[in-house]
């Protein structure tokens, strides 16, 4: 396999440090003098720190954020005033988008093309709920057989969001600025991998001017999290990661019927129709399922192919893999940068020996690059010889690990899509426009696309089964922040 690879000398990494945590809008000393260090997969080396909050500062966070929507302006500001608040963050976050990538590329080894579109993502859902205001309906007027009266919305109130590593700041936004648009407070958990990204971003919620008490981050280690997630004062949990850590959450939440939304673990599947030419979807497919190293929950790592072109689709996609740069991802022409830790190496390169006693065989990769001394690498690899049920085309892998499935007519093709316990993500390629859709619309997942491939987050986003539970992004994102409420016997208040 010939991979070209960085062999320059990688120059030092180093971001900001924090000392102090956020908390209700102000920079407080923690509670204990426990760090998190920031360990960059570029170079192994630990290149910042942040505390890492203990159970004194996450009730600390919540009882702020309890004061603020208990007692302050912030959820009986109108819609339209939250809305302006929200344009001052996005303002905020632009100022900073060249040192969020930096950070992003140092802590987590995203590509610069990775973490420019990541950053950038985050400013375009702070622009999305800026509008949400003006496009949801906050009163609607009911009547039925014996009686009238209208629905108005309240906000579910203190909301605890715990986010993962791959994508902190997008994350973060995704879940935060719908929230806020609805008037509730926040809490931020961040991921420890990418600890410092987010207090960076915390600089950018001080200078937008936000109420005391609105937003409050505080990093820590998953055992103190799991206090902000089983608090009796939040009322709402948001978390995007692993399924198993979601299943957790729940039960934390289930005690008090807490409100939670789960966007969770992927294995999406792409479907090749047999009358589209190799070069109209391969070069766009092939990145789908390695992009940011493989580390996204939505990447489309099964690739389900008309059994008499596979050899043809296989030799199409090894010519790609075998084409990218892997390496030192602040490089301009590196595609695949690192993974994010080595516990992560470790998973995905297990999972290629898994792959491999399975009886899978590897056409392309499968092994940390031997050109790297330094950092979490693992080259783009590419199975074929892969039956549904196997271990790698059922569980979520999250490195660049693709696998190559035939079959025999689209019917099966849809089942093998359906075959897993998850329904996040998807594609068709088809040159038959009208069967690419009657595909797409047979595979029960939360966004497919149609001959191309999209992770669309202003839009409804989230997954079917255990890919999670409610939905992301838009007008539908608002109202998991909402809690509706009838009124009878009454008109509408006047706007």
């Amino acid at each position: 396999m010939e991979v070209h690879l960085s062999t320059t000398d990688l120059a030092p990494v180093q971001i900001r440090s924090f000392d102090k945590l956020y908390i209700g809008g102000k920079w407080v000393e923690p509670s204990s003098d426990a760090i998190i260090e920031s360990v960059s997969p570029i170079t192994e080396e630990v290149i910042a720190t942040v505390p890492a909050g203990k159970a004194a500062d996450i009730d600390a966070a919540v009882a702020a954020a309890r004061k603020a929507f208990d007692e302050g302006p912030w959820p009986r500001l109108s819609p339209k005033e939250r809305a302006d608040y929200l344009v001052r963050i996005r303002e905020e976050l632009a100022k900073r988008v060249p040192e969020l990538v930096d950070a992003f590329t140092a802590e987590i080894g995203a590509a610069n093309g990775a973490s420019v579109a990541f950053t950038n993502n985050a400013l375009k859902m702070f622009d999305d709920a800026s509008t949400l205001w003006e496009r949801f309906e906050w009163v609607k007027e009911r009547s039925w057989d014996n009686g009238s009266g209208y629905i108005t919305y309240d906000p579910v109130g203190v909301v605890g969001v715990i986010i993962p590593w791959n994508g902190p700041v997008a994350t973060a936004a995704l879940k935060m600025a719908p929230a806020l648009a609805a008037g509730c407070t926040v809490v931020l958990k961040p991921a420890s991998e990418a600890a410092a990204e987010i207090m960076m971003m915390a600089e950018a919620f001080e200078a937008a001017g936000l109420p005391e008490g609105v937003v409050s981050i505080v990093p820590a280690a998953r055992e103190d999290a799991e206090r902000l997630a089983a608090h009796p004062d939040v009322d709402k949990i948001t978390f995007t990661g692993s399924t198993a850590v979601g299943k957790r959450l729940m039960e934390l939440a289930s005690d008090r019927i807490a409100r939670i939304t789960l966007e969770l673990g992927g294995k999406s599947a792409a479907i090749i129709a047999d009358d589209i030419p190799v070069e109209d979807f391969v070069p766009g497919l092939a990145f789908a399922g390695i992009g940011h190293s493989g580390q996204v929950c939505a990447a489309i790592t099964r690739i389900l192919v008309p059994r008499e072109r596979q050899d043809e689709i296989i030799e199409a996609l090894k010519q790609v893999y075998e084409s990218v740069k892997v390496g030192d991802p602040r490089e301009p022409d590196t595609a695949l940068g690192p993974l994010s830790s080595a516990r992560q190496r470790e998973r995905v390169l297990n999972y290629i020996e898994i792959g491999k006693e399975e009886g899978a065989r590897v056409v392309t990769g499968g092994k940390a690059p031997e050109h790297l001394e330094r950092g979490y690498y693992v080259e783009p690899t590419l199975f074929a010889d892969v039956r549904p049920d196997m271990r790698i085309a059922q569980e979520e892998i999250f490195g660049p690990v693709v696998v190559v499935i035939p079959f025999d007519s689209i019917d099966e093709a849809v089942e093998i899509a359906n075959g897993t316990v998850y329904g996040l993500s998807g594609a068709v390629y088809a040159k038959d426009h009208d069967l690419a859709v009657s595909i797409a619309n047979r595979v029960r997942t939360g966004q497919i696309s149609i001959n191309g491939w999209d992770m669309c987050v202003t839009q409804p986003f989230g997954g079917f089964k255990q890919s999670g539970l409610g939905r992301e992004g838009n007008v539908e994102g608002l109202s998991a922040f909402l809690e509706p409420k009838l009124v009878q016997g009454a008109t509408p208040p006047a706007k």
